[in-house]
This record gives structure tokens, C-alpha cells and sequence, in this order.
């Protein structure tokens, strides 16, 4: 099984880029599980046509020990797997303590053998890498980490102090970088300052995202780009940065 996760600031587009990877992946015949651990528990939106699902933490709170994987996990009929692990009531608990609690009790409850996938992709919101937010980066969660981001100075920071963390894990046996994913916005010098981040920590910039009317409008109709645009530009880099972070986590070469 091939575990990884996806960190990013808020609105740096982690989830379209989760959201495709997992489909191109599927697309290859493998069974993909994405779990979303971000309290709006809208990581899986584009792989569920948006339709609202009942997150991990609602359902230890509304049915405690009798919740059921089949309550909180959902598979979309194209060999992908949804989950979204949720958050606490607005103003009331700790949405980092909360992600510990929702993959704590999918392990607990046996998902992944349940549920056999090939490939685990983790969806992690990136703002913050304290507590929580760093717990699929742990030993038994995924194995490698990618960091997305684009040239503007305020992601490039949140992707430093993302790999920041990775690095001040290692010696644990926590996840290690795997890359990172530069996700255009075109501001000036943006290869250049993003090479300059992966070279700050001695990886690899893993694959590149331009700015793309497709996914815009893929996103406007709640799909993956893959699924309406399968020749576009970005459906060709989306693939290719899938099967690169495949291939980077030990599977074969697509």
C-alpha cells in the first residue's frame, strides 16, 4: 500500500490537485482512498459531484461506538474511496486534536483493510503544522509528503515551514519530503523562487500546475479535470505529476 499526503496553504489548490491525482491514479486500475483532514471537509468534493457526506467526526458524535466504517467512508464508483475526517462543532474543541481523533478511529476500525486500497492519499490543510495537522505525517500514516505551492510569497512561506516539520520529524520515523508541487499563479520569478525553495531543502520540484480555464470550469461543475478535459494541458501535467508521486512512493512506473 502506498501512503502519501498533500500539504498546502488554504486556497493553494491542494484539493483540485488531491482530487486529480486520485482520479488519474484510479484511471490506472487502483483503488484510491482519499481521506480530507481539514474541518471544512470539502477535500473530496470534486471525486463526490459535490454532494455533501457525513465526516468521521460526525459520526462519533452522533453514534459514538456504533458508528459504522460504511457511515463515514464512500466509494464513487470509479475505484475511489471518500472520506473526510471533519471538525469540531464551530468554536467548541481543537480541529487538530479532531484529525487525531478521526484517523485514529478509521484505523482502529480496520478501514484500510476494509477497503484494500493500493494508494492512500492524505489531503492536509497546511496553514498550520502543529499538533493534529501533522498526523498523517506519522509513523503508520503516510510515507511521504508533498508540499504544493505557488510563487506568491505567503504560500512559499507556509511551504517552508511545512517542510520544516517534515524535516524536524525524520529523525522519528515519520513521513520524509517527497516533493514539491508548484501550482502556477504567475507572478514574477515564480519557477525560479519555487526551484529555489525545493533546493533550500534538497528535493525535487515534482511536477508543475499552469493556471487553466479547464480546471476552473471543472471545478464549477464539481468534477476532476481528468473527467471533462481528458486532452488538456492540465489533465496531461495533472497525470504526470500522478504518476511521478507514484513512482517516487515505490510503485511501478506508470
Amino acid at each position: 500500500m502506498i501512503k502519501f499526503a498533500i500539504y498546502g496553504k488554504g486556497g493553494i489548490g491542494k484539493s483540485t490537485a488531491a482530487c486529480n491525482i486520485s482520479a488519474a491514479l484510479a484511471k490506472k486500475g487502483l483503488k484510491v482512498m482519499q481521506i480530507g483532514c481539514d474541518p471544512k471537509a470539502d477535500s473530496t468534493a470534486l471525486l463526490r459531484g459535490d454532494k455533501a457526506i457525513p465526516t468521521v467526526l460526525d459520526g462519533i458524535r452522533d453514534k459514538g461506538n456504533d458508528m459504522k466504517l460504511s457511515d463515514v467512508v464512500f466509494e464513487n464508483g470509479s475505484g475511489i474511496v471518500c472520506v473526510e475526517a471533519g471538525g469540531p462543532v464551530p468554536g467548541l474543541g481543537c480541529a487538530g486534536r479532531g484529525i487525531i481523533n478521526a484517523l485514529e478511529r478509521l484505523e482502529a476500525m480496520g478501514a484500510y483493510d476494509v477497503y484494500k486500497p493500493d494508494v492512500v492519499i492524505y489531503d492536509v490543510l497546511g496553514d498550520v503544522v502543529c499538533g493534529g495537522f501533522s498526523m498523517p505525517m506519522r509513523k503508520g500514516f503516510a510515507d511521504k509528503v508533498f508540499v504544493i505551492t505557488s510563487g506568491e510569497k505567503m504560500s512559499r512561506y507556509a511551504a517552508g515551514n511545512i517542510c520544516l516539520a517534515v524535516e524536524n520529524f525524520k529523525g522519528r520515523g515519520y513521513a520524509s519530503l517527497g516533493g514539491i508541487i508548484l501550482n502556477r499563479r504567475n507572478v514574477k520569478n515564480e519557477d525560479a523562487l519555487v526551484r529555489a525553495l525545493a533546493e533550500d531543502f534538497n528535493t525535487e520540484i515534482t511536477g508543475s500546475i499552469d493556471l487553466s480555464e479547464d480546471i476552473r470550469l471543472a471545478e464549477e461543475k464539481a468534477v476532476p479535470v481528468l473527467d471533462i478535459a481528458p486532452e488538456s494541458a492540465a489533465s496531461r501535467q495533472l497525470t504526470e505529476l500522478a504518476y511521478r508521486i507514484y513512482e517516487i512512493c515505490g510503485g511501478k512506473k506508470c
